[in-house]
């Protein structure tokens, strides 16, 4: 097959495309400078995009987007967040539209905030819409790669949950802290947390370009834990105390109130309903052994 990705250079992304290239697959990476070998210029910005790389792809992937919890969320920086993603997907979805020969299938992010914050609620891709900024974020998001489908193209939109990797993302950057026996659950404890291991991020995706599946898709393990269970286990694969809770004022100040609460003191507990009926097989399907297995690397 060969595959274009966008976001290529993400967490999520390198992985997805290294594994793509172990597969025997052609990757095409899209890029904001002047492209390498096995590489294509973009630039959402701008609206432009070498289209000729997605003509006759057998699938396109989607992943770009400024980072949710890289910045306090001002004024500016959430316009950031909502254009670095509608505008790419927009570009996309309207490119492919136009193809003479479009992709078979369109795989576009999305996160499990599409449902706003909730409380023991079981939650699948049947269950509504919240309203809160990353759920109207994740519905306009969704809503612009769905202008690619067509009788030829198929779309999946993708609610990721909190990706666990040792090389980045939220896992990354709680490491020290809990090493040094400082980690403790966030406010009450209480909060669901969804969460997947890198492996099975990129294993769905996988499982999602070689399958007959369209519409959204929740990318989370079966099992979501409280924040309290999730701390609790980190600390206890690491051979560390978590005696300290952190009070919500801490992080608050370093990173605003409506960031925090979206997403260290509220969550969702979110189900892969339609994955796990699709036959995808979890390579790790409960936290602490994919803890293990993730930390051991």
């Amino acid at each position: 097959m060969r595959i274009v990705v966008s976001g290529s250079s993400g967490l999520i992304g390198s992985a997805l495309v290294k594994r793509l290239g172990a597969d025997g697959h052609e990757v095409v990476r899209l890029v904001r400078r002047t492209p390498r070998p096995g590489e294509a210029r973009w630039s959402p910005a701008d609206g432009s995009i070498d289209a000729t790389a997605l003509e006759g792809a057998d699938a396109v992937v989607n992943l770009a987007g400024a980072g949710i919890g890289d910045h306090r969320w001002t004024d500016d920086y959430k316009r950031e967040l909502r254009n670095s993603r509608l505008r790419g997907t927009e570009l996309l979805a309207t490119t492919i539209a136009a193809l003479e020969r479009p992709p078979g299938v369109f795989v576009s992010g999305s996160a499990v905030g599409y449902y706003g914050a909730s409380d023991d609620e079981e939650l699948t891709e049947d269950s509504p819409a919240g309203d809160d900024f990353l759920a109207r974020l994740c519905i306009d998001w969704e809503a612009a790669a769905h202008a690619a489908a067509s009788p030829t193209t198929r779309v999946v939109t993708i609610r990721t949950g909190i990706v666990l990797a040792k090389q980045g993302g939220a896992l990354k950057k709680q490491l020290l802290l809990y090493k040094l026996g400082l980690g403790g659950r966030m406010g009450s404890g209480r909060q669901w947390q969804s969460w997947i291991a890198l492996d099975d991020e990129v294993g769905a995706i996988v499982h999602l370009l070689r399958n007959d599946i369209s519409g959204a898709v929740n990318l989370t393990a079966p099992t979501p834990v409280t924040q309290a269970d999730f701390a609790h286990t980190l600390a206890h694969v690491l051979h560390r105390p978590a005696f300290l809770p952190v009070p919500a004022f801490a992080p608050k100040l370093v990173l605003g109130g409506e960031l925090v609460d979206a997403l260290l003191l509220t969550g969702q507990r979110v189900l892969p309903s339609v994955l796990q009926a699709s036959g995808y097989t979890f390579l790790h399907a409960s936290l602490e052994p994919a803890l293990r297995a993730l930390l051991a690397r």
